[in-house]
C-alpha cells in the first residue's frame, strides 16, 4: 500500500475532516497527516524531515498545503493531489497576518508579514511533479480558474459548484486511488 503524506490550509490542522477520510479510506497507517506550523519555512522543514524519515508516496495538500505540496513535488519530482490548491498564497494570506485561530481547536498563533515573504521565495512552476488537480468553482476563497491556468499542463478535474473545503472529497476517492497506483 501507498504511503500518503497529507498536507492541510492555512489555519487548519493535520486531523481534520480530509486526513480522516483518507484514513479511513486507505488505512490509518498509511496517511501521515503532521500539523504544520505557521511559518512556511518550518512547515517545509517539518514536511522534508518526514519525507526523510518516512517512505512517502504521494503528497495530497489542500488550500496552502497543495502550494506547499507543489514546492515539494518539484524538487523530489513526486506524485501530488492537490485539492483547492493555493497559487499565490503571499497574496491572498496577506490580509491574514497577526494574531489567528486555528480552525480544528480555536489554538491562537501568529502569523507574520515575515511569512508572506517566504511563502514567495518558494514559488515554483509545476513541471516536474506528477499533478492530479481537484477543483471546485464555488471556491469562496480562492480563485480556481488560477490554479487551472498554472497547473494547465496536468490532470485538472473542475467540479462546478462547491466550496473552498472541498467537502465532498469522498466522491473522489476511487480516481485518487488510481492515481496514487497509476
Amino acid at each position: 500500500m501507498s504511503k500518503i503524506l497529507y498536507l492541510h490550509g492555512f489555519a487548519s490542522c493535520g486531523e481534520g475532516n480530509k486526513s480522516l477520510l483518507l484514513k479511513s479510506y486507505f488505512g490509518a497507517d498509511n496517511v501521515i497527516a503532521p500539523d504544520l506550523p505557521p511559518s512556511p519555512i518550518d512547515a517545509m522543514d517539518t514536511i522534508e524531515e518526514i519525507l526523510g524519515s518516512s517512505k512517502v508516496d504521494i503528497l495530497i495538500g489542500s488550500s496552502l498545503g497543495g502550494y506547499y505540496a507543489t514546492v515539494l513535488a518539484e524538487k523530489y519530482r513526486m506524485k501530488a493531489i492537490l485539492l483547492n490548491p493555493s497559487t499565490q498564497p503571499w497574496e491572498t494570506l496577506a490580509a491574514y497576518t497577526g494574531w489567528q485561530k486555528r480552525f480544528c481547536d480555536e489554538e491562537v498563533f501568529e502569523f507574520k508579514p515575515v511569512y508572506l515573504e517566504q511563502l514567495k521565495m518558494l514559488q515554483t512552476a509545476p513541471d516536474k511533479g506528477k499533478y492530479l488537480l481537484l477543483l471546485q468553482s464555488g471556491d469562496e476563497v480562492l480563485d480556481y480558474t488560477k490554479a487551472q491556468s498554472l497547473y494547465n499542463k496536468h490532470k485538472i478535474i473542475v467540479e462546478y459548484g462547491g466550496n473552498h473545503r472541498f467537502e465532498n472529497l469522498d466522491e473522489y476517492l476511487s480516481m485518487v486511488e488510481k492515481f496514487i497506483n497509476k
